[in-house]
């Protein structure tokens, strides 16, 4: 559960010199972010620059080596007890869709209710509709993955994170996997969460969508956060080269 202690005023993520490393290379450098509630965030920049390393850490997928992690006032460390803490309380979203695939996708969303919020199953089926209806899956309920298309496999991997009731959602390159024709309703999706005021950090190439829902554009290059700034400063006057570089090859 989240700390009952956590300050509303306080960030519900707090990256402060965060340090990985693989073998011996570094992937992320010093790596320092707040996140306020209900902000959403956009992570940007070229492969291999950290990007969903950072968002990985933050429900320890991956451990961090150096420096500290706060979210909703649970510090990720060495104990599993505190990682598992945060994982009841973040929604993550992959490239890939993960979903069971013996399982329709009631049952797919019904599994992490019930077996770690103690839901019952008639509660869980309940929101598991609901939710399947919100991003337009409704009609959808019972087939199984393999009878959707990407786009809508992705969008029930979103219900079926919110299934959840989490307090922050993590997205690391959702619709990088689709088709582009596929991409819209993912995003539209998404949009629709910003919207209610849902806490998102999302690894994203997609800049029409960061120009009009992030709070603030981060953008990341060999494992450091190089800028940051809400989406006007950072299309139309980014400070660093390596930001204009980036922008000039990704907007074009």
């Amino acid at each position: 559960m989240p700390n009952p202690d956590a300050s509303p005023a306080a960030p519900i993520i707090s990256v402060a010199g965060v340090n990985k490393w693989y073998g011996a290379f570094q992937v992320l450098t010093d790596v320092s972010l707040s996140v306020a509630r209900g902000e959403k965030v956009v992570i940007c920049g070229p492969s291999g620059s950290g990007k969903s390393t950072l968002i990985r850490c933050l429900n320890q997928l991956e451990q961090h080596q150096e420096g500290s992690i706060v979210v909703d006032g649970i510090e990720l460390g060495q104990s599993e007890n505190a990682a598992q803490a945060v994982r009841r309380e973040v929604g993550m979203v992959f490239q890939h869709f993960n979903l069971f695939p013996h399982l329709d996708l009631v049952q797919n969303c019904i599994l992490a209710p019930m077996s770690v919020r103690g839901m019952s199953r008639r509660a869980a089926e309940a929101l598991a509709v609901g939710l399947l209806e919100r991003v337009r899956l409704g009609e959808h309920a019972h087939k199984y993955p393999s009878q959707l298309s990407g786009g809508q496999q992705q969008r029930a991997a979103i219900a079926r994170a919110l299934c959840m009731e989490p307090r922050v959602m993590l997205f690391d390159e959702p619709t990088s996997a689709l088709d582009p024709e596929m991409v819209g309703e993912v995003l539209d999706t998404m949009r629709g969460l910003a919207a209610e005021g849902m806490t998102m950090m999302i690894v994203t190439h997609e800049m029409g969508f960061a120009r009009q829902v992030a709070d603030r554009v981060v953008f990341m290059d060999r494992g450091q956060i190089v800028e940051q700034a809400p989406p006007a400063a950072f299309f139309g006057a980014p400070v660093h080269e390596r930001t204009r570089r980036f922008l000039s090859q990704i907007l074009h």
